[in-house]
């Protein structure tokens, strides 16, 4: 018979958390912060802005997040939320099953910081999913103008565009480090087969390369447009340069036949 379930969430509260517990310090960004309360309810801090609950309720929860106060850098307003239920059933197979609850064999303390790493980076890919649909929106509208032959965006505008694609790279990539597995399965069997179980349930991977590539698209689009701007601002210089060269060789002319005629 199966336990009652329970939940880890995961909060994407900022860009970044300052990790206070010195032996995390010099480790990779994916490497949280832990603390386990005497009730066994765990607390799992990410560098990349990611607050990981277990045992928790929403509102005990809020309260805690309350606590990181300056800690936490670029907080956002509205946190993305994305949560996990889990049940204690030794005597299956570990799975999720089709009602999206994960059974577990145990509840130890690495087990569940594997679960806490998959959601950690799945609530970070579900925000920049949608930080960059309405850039894509706006890509597909430099699209059309390109195509009946407009070019008249603003440079400010693309460079932001290509801003904001070059930071989510960084976040993702260099902080989240989305495709690399947590240090503590390399070396055990059980917790990788967890890992790669929780990973292709969330498609992590199908979903970082389906950002990168997106990514990759409002960058290109975005330098193309710039280029197409420059190219035409550089050419009507050159109109200009051709239009005065013209006004001096005209006005030399006019100088030499026409003014000069007249003085004999």
């Amino acid at each position: 018979m199966s336990e009652t379930p329970s939940f880890l969430r995961a909060w994407f509260v900022g860009t970044r958390i300052e990790i206070r517990s010195r032996q995390k310090r010099d480790t990779i960004d994916a490497v949280p912060e832990v603390v386990i309360d005497e009730r066994g309810r765990l607390m799992a801090s990410f560098r990349f802005g990611v607050v990981v609950f277990f045992g928790y309720t929403v509102v005990e929860e809020n309260g805690r997040l309350g606590t990181l106060g300056d800690r936490v850098s670029g907080r956002f307003e509205n946190p993305e939320i994305e949560s996990l239920e889990v049940r204690l059933d030794p005597g299956e197979n570990e799975r999720v099953d089709e009602e999206g609850i994960l059974l577990l064999n145990d509840l130890g303390t690495e087990r569940l910081l594997v679960i806490a790493s998959v959601l950690a980076k799945s609530v970070v890919l579900a925000h920049y999913e949608q930080c960059l649909a309405p850039i894509l929106d706006r890509v597909e509208v430099l699209g059309e103008k390109l195509q009946k032959g407009h070019s008249g965006a603003e440079r400010a505008q693309l460079l932001q565009e290509i801003g904001q694609s070059l930071l989510i790279q960084t976040r993702t990539v260099g902080r989240v480090e989305i495709a690399e597995k947590p240090d503590l399965v390399w070396d055990n069997p059980d917790l990788d087969r967890l890992y790669e179980r929780l990973a292709a349930e969330y498609e992590l991977r199908e979903r970082d390369l389906a950002l990168t590539r997106k990514l990759d698209l409002v960058s290109k689009t975005s330098e193309l447009y710039l280029d197409l701007i420059h190219n035409r601002q550089s050419l009507r210089v050159e109109w200009y340069i051709v239009i005065l060269i013209l006004f001096e060789i005209a006005l030399s002319l006019y100088q030499m036949f026409i003014a000069g005629g007249g003085a004999h």
